[in-house]
C-alpha cells in the first residue's frame, strides 16, 4: 500500500498566488525539519481539493520546489522531500550574518547539467570584461529594476560581491573627499575599507531611522573647507536594523547637496521595489555610489555584487575595479543568468523574504523588549544596551553555547551607545528557539543593571 503523506495542508499567509503560497508553506516545513528526507508529499488532486485551489496551482508549487532542489518527482510514485535539514553543531552560530540555505543539492546539480549543455564556451576561454559581459549586466539591471533601482546596463559594474563594490567606491571617493561620515554603529567591513584608504572617520549619532540629520549637519558645517563622503545603509541597517523613511532620506540628501558631500549607499538588504523607501541613488544620482549584491537576498555562495557610480565617476571606478585584480568566475556569471532567466532566483528571493519574516517574529516573541522591532526584514536583529553590558552578554552567551559577534566591532568611534547583534539565518529553524532562549538567559543576568532607556521598545 502506498504510504500517505503526514503533512497537514496549509497555505502561507500573504498576497502571492496560491502556487507561491503553497510552495512557501511546504518549503518552510522542509527546511525546518517538519517534513523529513524521502517523505512523500500529498498527491496533486487531493491536496488541491483540501486547500480549495486548482490542480495546476499544486503542479506549479511542486515545480517551484523542485527547481530549488527541495523535492524530487518520481514517475508513477509521487513527489518526495529531497533534502535533510542541517544538524545543529555544538555551538549555535548567531554571529555569521547570512541567509539560510534555499538551494538543495539537486537544484545545483540540475543547474550545472543545464549549463554543461547550453553555456557558451567562449565565456570560459577568455578573460571577462572588467565590469562583466554586457549581457550579464543587462540581466542584473533587470533584476535591480524589480527592486526599484533603474539603471542602464552600461552604467552598471559587476563585482565580486558587495565588499569589492564598497572597496572600489571608497577608493574612488577618497580622491575627492578628505573624510568620511558614518552611522555611529555600522558595518565593520566598511570601517576597515575606510581605514585602509586613510580616510578619517567621523561617527554621526543615530535614532530609530538611522543617521540623524542634525548630527550630520553639525559634522558637515564644522568642516566646510573639506569635502566628505557619507556612508549609509538606509534599509535594514547593519547592525541596528534601522530603516529610513522617505522624509529622512530626503533630509540626508538635501544636506549632502548643500555641503557637496558624496554618498555611498549600501543597498544589500533591499529585496523589493518600495516607493515609500526610494533609493538614495534615485534621489541624488549625481553624487551617490549605489552598492547591491546577491549574497544577502539570494545565496551567499553567489558572490556577485553591483556598483552603480555617479556618471562623472564611472571611469575612475572601472579603473579601480581593474586594479583590484578580482574578477567574477565565469561559472558564477552563468549560474546567475540561468537562475534569473528561469525564475529560480525570483522564487528563492520570495522564499527568503518569507523566511526572514517568520524568523523575525520568533526573535521578537522570545526576546521581547530586548530586541528592536524593525520595519523591514532581513536575518539580523539588534539588542541595544551599554557597551560594558553587551560585552558581558556576549561572554555569557558563549558559555551557554551561542556565538555572538564582539559588540565593539560595529562601533565607529563615538562610544555613546552599544548593543548586541544577532544573525539568525545561519542556524536551522528548529534550533533557533533554543539559541534565542540562551541569549535571553544571558541578557536576563544583566537585566537589573541595564538602564531602562537602553532597552529596545517594541
Amino acid at each position: 500500500m502506498r504510504r500517505q503523506s503526514s503533512w497537514v495542508p496549509h497555505l502561507a499567509d500573504g498576497t502571492g498566488s496560491p502556487a507561491e503560497r503553497l510552495a512557501e508553506a511546504l518549503g518552510g516545513d522542509i527546511l525546518s525539519g517538519v517534513l523529513r528526507e524521502d517523505e512523500r508529499l500529498p498527491a496533486h488532486r487531493p491536496l488541491a481539493w483540501r486547500l480549495g485551489i486548482g490542480v495546476g496551482s499544486v503542479t506549479r508549487a511542486y515545480a517551484l520546489l523542485e527547481r530549488r532542489g527541495l523535492v524530487r518527482g518520481m514517475h508513477g510514485r509521487g513527489t518526495f522531500v529531497a533534502v535533510r535539514p542541517d544538524q545543529a553543531g555544538p555551538m549555535l552560530d548567531l554571529a555569521t550574518n547570512m541567509p539560510p540555505p534555499m538551494f538543495g543539492d539537486r537544484a545545483l546539480a540540475r543547474t550545472l547539467t543545464r549549463l554543461a549543455k547550453h553555456v557558451d564556451p567562449g565565456l570560459f576561454n577568455v578573460y571577462p570584461p572588467v565590469a562583466g559581459h554586457l549581457e550579464h549586466r543587462r540581466i542584473m539591471a533587470r533584476w535591480l529594476a524589480g527592486m526599484g533601482i533603474a539603471v542602464a546596463p552600461e552604467r552598471l559594474l559587476l563585482t565580486g560581491g558587495a565588499q569589492q563594490a564598497l572597496n572600489v567606491a571608497v577608493h574612488v571617493a577618497r580622491r575627492h573627499a578628505a573624510y568620511a561620515v558614518v552611522e555611529a554603529q555600522t558595518y565593520p567591513g566598511m570601517l576597515g575599507a575606510m581605514r585602509q584608504a586613510g580616510l578619517e572617520i567621523r561617527p554621526a549619532s543615530m535614532d530609530n531611522e538611522g543617521m540623524r540629520p542634525a548630527a550630520l549637519e553639525r559634522i558637515l558645517a564644522g568642516r566646510r573647507d573639506r569635502r566628505a563622503v557619507v556612508y549609509l545603509t538606509p534599509t535594514m541597517q547593519n547592525p541596528t536594523t534601522a530603516t529610513m523613511t522617505v522624509g529622512r532620506r530626503r533630509d540626508i540628501v538635501a544636506l549632502c547637496r548643500r555641503f557637496d558631500a558624496l554618498m555611498i549607499e549600501d543597498g544589500v538588504y533591499v529585496h523589493e521595489d518600495d516607493p515609500a523607501r526610494p533609493a538614495l541613488m534615485t534621489l541624488a544620482p549625481e553624487r551617490t555610489f549605489h552598492v547591491s549584491s546577491l549574497s544577502k537576498i539570494l545565496s551567499p555562495g553567489l558572490r556577485i555584487g553591483a556598483l552603480i557610480p555617479p556618471v562623472g565617476y564611472a571611469g575612475d571606478c572601472l579603473r579601480a575595479l581593474l586594479a583590484s585584480s578580482l574578477m567574477i568566475a565565469p561559472l558564477s556569471y552563468a549560474m546567475m543568468a540561468q537562475w534569473m532567466q528561469d525564475g529560480t532566483a525570483e522564487s528563492v528571493r520570495n522564499a527568503l523574504h518569507a523566511e526572514s519574516v517568520r524568523r523575525q517574529a520568533l526573535v521578537l516573541s522570545v526576546l521581547g523588549a530586548w530586541a528592536v522591532t524593525p520595519s523591514c526584514h532581513a536575518f539580523h536583529a539588534w539588542l541595544p544596551m551599554p557597551a560594558e553590558y553587551a560585552a558581558r552578554v556576549v561572554a555569557h552567551a558563549h558559555r551557554l553555547g551561542v556565538t555572538l559577534p564582539p559588540p565593539g566591532m560595529f562601533d565607529a568611534g563615538d562610544g555613546m551607545r552599544g548593543g548586541v547583534r544577532l544573525a539568525f539565518g545561519n542556524v536551522a529553524f528548529r534550533a533557533l528557539p533554543e539559541a534565542l532562549g540562551r541569549v535571553r538567559q544571558a541578557c536576563a543576568r544583566r537585566a537589573e543593571n541595564v538602564p531602562h532607556d537602553m532597552m529596545a521598545m517594541s
